[in-house]
């Protein structure tokens, strides 16, 4: 059975009709089910309150390839879980659920997901992020002054002290006012959400070791030009989300000071003592003291308190926040926590700021940690960054494969896909379009050292990033192929100067975002595969209105034909990015000579 002649569901518009309930609602859920594959009945399985239920779905509509199934289901709990169970045909008996078809019985983890949580910001779904590492992006040389003693200054065109110890240490001085005289290169991208790392002080160039949540450090404008940004990029349309250390401070932070200085102060339970005075650092560094969740202060100071951190900077202009380390936030031990901060968290979010967004970072598997009421979304590593590494690398280095001891691993596109689907299919497609679908960040090997400096292959990475569901998330110069062999590699200064530029990889970056702006599909449709094979990719991005065919390849590889009856509409198709596409008699034939990549789109009645 191909994949286009499975059944299919996911949790977009045209199969769920609300995506946000609330509890006690009723939803409706739909299931397409192609008539060659011979089925003739669908229940939905439900487990309200632990206990499986059935809900016999009925028939909603019937043409000559597909049926439509609908049911009714009560939003009982917070969670409601679901899966399809289907009867008749040759297969006689199978269950769809987020990873696909099965003809047996199979756990509950990948089940589709309804969520009575408030929803992200209606924002987000159509966002296009921006990282911006603040020392390194741009400087207007206003700051300058003494550096501080734990600083090695540098200009703007030193190479990096690759020495150990020195990559946090080498300050190039980039600052906040320095975004704003490059807004105009971000606007002209299409990004409209600037997603800087941290602005507290510190005592590194990454400032994730925080001295102080109370200001913004000097060296970057102070928060003068934080107002600064934040009121020219919302004179834009553009929207600037801040970086928090929930997990540690640094180990200058006010509150360490006191706290390792008077063991009686309300600030020793901020933190991991023992009796004879030592402390917990963040996966034993020393400089990066972990936070203590047990201490209700500590919980009153950076959520309650309207001049606490979460409530203070986005009262001062953020539009959300990215939580670092947010996996092991709360958790130490017997000690467990972290659904409780997230909850505190995002509570203090939008009762600063509504529509804020609150997006954190997790590396692995994040299914036991989303779907909560917490976090937006996630970072999405496991679900979409590492696969996409996998299936383009064109390295003859090692890399980092985000903290794994391995080489990244060089596989098709079948074992790709499913990774994706594996991972995504753990939570509810609502977190899926909250979260940030990336190629690399400021922690990680740059995506144009990752596939071997090929532009041809960044131009496909950059496909599949503006052309799935999620937020798409690219890092200051990915857009004009800067290179990196691991995170503070990748951390050079943006070169402003033009000629230095590979022109080839920004213009795929301004086309493709451009065409997931001008696509509904592409924005917030569905995602049905099509094809998953060795050197292509093919899926479709579904709306009640419009459907978007793309067409991913990561080198040459045998014509991809689809009968196009399967594609209604296909005929009026436009050529939203790539080539014009191939349709001669009943099919839609896919091609490639090399990597590349198409996109065309369809309204459908």
């Amino acid at each position: 059975m191909s994949l286009l002649d499975q059944p299919h569901h996911d949790g977009s518009p045209l199969y769920v009709s609300d995506s946000a309930p609330r509890l006690g609602d009723i939803v409706t859920v739909r299931v397409r089910v192609p008539v060659a594959a011979g089925f003739t009945r669908v229940l939905v399985r439900v487990t309200p309150d632990g206990e499986q239920q059935f809900v016999e779905a009925r028939l909603d509509r019937r043409d000559a390839h597909e049926t439509w199934w609908a049911a009714d289901l009560v939003c009982h709990n917070p969670v409601t879980r679901y899966r399809f169970v289907l009867e008749g045909g040759p297969l006689q008996y199978a269950w769809l659920n987020g990873r696909g078809l099965h003809l047996r019985d199979v756990p509950d983890s990948s089940d589709f997901r309804l969520v009575a949580y408030a929803a992200a910001p209606d924002w987000a779904q159509d966002a296009v992020v921006y990282q911006i590492f603040p020392d390194r992006f741009a400087t207007t040389g206003a700051y300058a002054r003494p550096a501080p003693s734990w600083a090695e200054p540098a200009a703007w065109e030193d190479p990096l002290d690759q020495r150990r110890g020195h990559l946090s240490r080498q300050l190039y001085g980039g600052d906040l006012d320095g975004v704003v005289e490059h807004l105009d290169h971000i606007a002209s991208l299409g990004a409209d959400v600037i997603y800087l790392t941290p602005f507290f002080p510190g005592r590194s160039n990454h400032r994730y070791d925080a001295t102080t949540f109370d200001e913004v450090d000097p060296l970057l404008g102070g928060e003068s030009a934080l107002t600064r940004l934040c009121a020219e990029a919302h004179a834009r349309g553009m929207r600037v989300l801040g970086d928090f250390t929930t997990n540690h401070t640094g180990s200058g932070h006010e509150w360490f000071v006191r706290a390792k200085a008077d063991p009686d102060s309300p600030e020793r339970g901020f933190y991991f003592f023992d009796a004879a005075g030592g402390y917990v650092g963040w996966l034993g560094v020393p400089s990066l003291p972990k936070l203590n969740y047990d201490s209700s202060e500590l919980s009153r100071r950076l959520f309650d308190d309207p001049l606490g951190v979460v409530r203070r900077w986005l009262t001062a202009g953020l539009d959300g926040w990215r939580i670092d380390v947010g996996n092991m936030t709360g958790r130490m031990g017997s000690q467990e926590r972290n659904h409780e901060v997230q909850r505190d968290l995002r509570v203090a979010a939008v009762r600063a700021r509504p529509d804020a967004l609150v997006v954190a970072e997790h590396v692995h598997d994040v299914s036991l940690d989303v779907d909560v009421d917490g976090w937006h979304g996630v970072m999405n590593y496991a679900g979409f960054m590492k696969p996409v590494w996998t299936w383009l690398r064109r390295h003859d280095g090692r890399g980092e494969f985000l903290g794994a001891p391995v080489l990244v691993p060089e596989l098709p596109a079948e074992l790709a896909v499913q990774t994706m689907r594996d991972f995504t299919s753990r939570f509810s497609w609502r977190t899926l379009c909250a979260s940030f679908n990336l190629l690399g960040s400021h922690d990680s090997t740059r995506i144009h050292t990752l596939v071997g400096g090929d532009p041809a292959r960044v131009e496909v990475a950059v496909g599949l990033l503006m052309t799935m569901p999620s937020i798409p998330m690219l890092t200051y110069g990915d857009e004009i192929g800067m290179g990196g062999e691991f995170g503070e590699d990748g951390r050079r200064p943006m070169p402003w100067d033009e000629t230095r530029w590979d022109t080839t990889i920004l213009a795929a970056y301004r086309a493709l975002i451009a065409a997931r702006r001008e696509s509904r599909a592409l924005r917030g449709g569905g995602l049905r595969w099509v094809h998953a094979e060795g050197d292509a990719i093919v899926y479709l991005r579904e709306t009640a209105t419009e459907v978007a065919l793309v067409h991913c390849a990561r080198a040459a590889h045998e014509p991809v034909v689809i009968d196009a009856s399967l594609l209604p509409g296909v005929e009026h198709a436009r050529t939203a990015y790539g080539p014009e596409l191939g349709i001669s008699g009943v099919g839609v034939t896919l091609t490639a000579d090399r990597p590349r990549v198409g996109v065309w789109t369809w309204e459908v009645a």
